[in-house]
């Protein structure tokens, strides 16, 4: 059984195509299960659209929501559709965003951080200067925040939980225990984290998080999910198949999805 959780639209700004896109791209890739999460808004701000180029304006996030639920119903006898949402992870404003998704009938919220220290986990010069014991903080820093989304209680997904490789493949490499501390936070919370295949289009070249963590995951008991985090049709279910036997190899028996916030196992 194939399925991807993790996909995008052209409503975010930087991805290319249509939901129904997306979704056609999915049954022509043979998955059972296509879930739609495209970059929640920017609810804090005043703005409609603080950030057009990253996230969709809170004015479409409605019509967002109808347009999945309407390819659900349109599809249901060619592949199961999943109203899904990529949610930025900003501990001041918890409170907001769980209200407004409390509004519509989400089968699964990734949560992700993006920016760390106020600056973005893919800002390759934040890097530049630093000494050993700089490198660690910021990497604490951003396992601290991580953390709190697995504690946070709103998200069934963590989303690419070692994406501050993407740019600065040196990241993996900080020696620090938040990382592991992170992963037992992570399962005591129930939460799962996604394989992400994205990481191949970055220089860090491969997925997220590495083999390593998996392994950790594995030993804590993390349940994992998939996603490709395409930004193109093209993507989707990216690099299954291969996650699939890299799993197998590294141990765990299964893996899951989720419909109306409910945990689905699948076997490996």
């Amino acid at each position: 059984m194939k399925f991807d959780l993790h996909t995008h639209n052209e409503r975010c700004g930087h991805a290319t195509g249509t939901i129904r896109h997306y979704v056609d791209a999915a049954v022509d890739a043979g998955l059972s299960v296509i879930g739609i999460s495209d970059h929640s808004p920017y609810f804090y701000s005043e703005q409609d659209q603080l950030f057009p180029g990253i996230a969709m304006a809170k004015s479409a996030f409605a019509a967002y929501v109808e347009e999945v639920l309407g390819l659900k119903k349109e599809y249901a006898d060619k592949i199961e559709v999943l109203l899904g949402v990529e949610s930025d992870f900003f501990p001041e404003h918890l409170d907001l965003y769980r209200s407004m998704y409390e509004k519509y009938p989400f089968d699964y919220i990734i949560g992700s951080v993006h920016l760390s220290g106020g600056v973005s986990i893919f800002n390759k010069n934040r890097w530049k200067g630093l000494d050993d014991a700089e490198h660690i903080v910021h990497k604490e820093t951003y396992y601290d925040l991580i953390q709190q989304s697995a504690r946070a209680g709103l998200f069934q997904i963590l989303g690419h939980i070692d994406a501050m490789k993407g740019f600065y493949p040196a990241f993996s490499d900080i020696p620090t225990p938040k990382v592991d501390e992170t992963l037992k936070v992570i399962a005591d919370e129930d939460v799962a984290i996604e394989i992400n295949t994205s990481g191949k289009t970055k220089t860090v070249g491969g997925w997220y998080p590495s083999d390593l963590i998996l392994e950790r995951a594995l030993h804590y008991g993390v349940k994992v999910t998939f996603g490709s985090d395409a930004h193109v049709p093209q993507r989707v279910g990216d690099d299954f198949e291969l996650v699939s036997k890299r799993l197998k190899e590294i141990g765990f028996k299964e893996w899951c999805f989720f419909r109306n916030k409910e945990r689905v196992l699948v076997t490996l």
